[in-house]
């Protein structure tokens, strides 16, 4: 899969809000070429989420065990949420780790920072990860649209006494 191609899925997933970082956006430099796909029906960045997605095409410091400095090398990371990240390592966010290579392109590996979070990572994926990375990312989109619709169904509650 192409990075173009991972764009053009997320964007056909629809609610969907994707940045990439340029020059003079005010964003961080490290950001730049680097894409952040929020659920965002309403075409705004939300306040208090974060991306259900990213695409990285660089090492980031204290992230660098995915060896990004490598030509035509980038790593899609998904919030892919406790199910389907124990589906797909074997054990909970919190768990154990197994032993994988972070650098090992076409695999799904546990975000060598936020596999504890449920997040998941794929360096260069290709023909053996290119149906898990679309399934994983509608999920976590699916994912994103709940707590989006959770956060905008709920009521605020009155110091002292529950919503009723």
């Amino acid at each position: 899969m192409t990075m173009d191609e991972i764009h053009g899925f997320v964007d056909g997933l629809g609610g969907v809000l994707t940045l990439r970082p340029g020059p003079g956006d005010g964003s961080p430099q490290i950001s730049r070429g680097d894409t952040f796909f929020y659920y965002a029906p309403d075409g705004v960045v939300p306040k208090a989420a974060q991306p259900f997605a990213t695409i990285v095409t660089k090492d980031y410091p204290d992230d660098e065990e995915s060896r990004l400095d490598r030509p035509d090398v980038f790593r899609v990371n998904i919030a892919a949420g406790k199910e389907a990240f124990t589906d797909r390592t074997g054990h909970a966010p919190r768990g154990p780790a197994v032993d994988v290579d972070p650098s090992a392109t076409d695999t799904v590996i546990a975000h060598p920072v936020y596999g504890s979070l449920g997040w998941l990572a794929v360096v260069s994926p290709g023909s053996r990860t290119g149906a898990a990375v679309r399934e994983l990312l509608r999920g976590a989109r699916h994912l994103a649209r709940s707590r989006h619709e959770r956060r905008a169904g709920a009521t605020p509650r009155r110091r002292g006494r529950a919503a009723e």
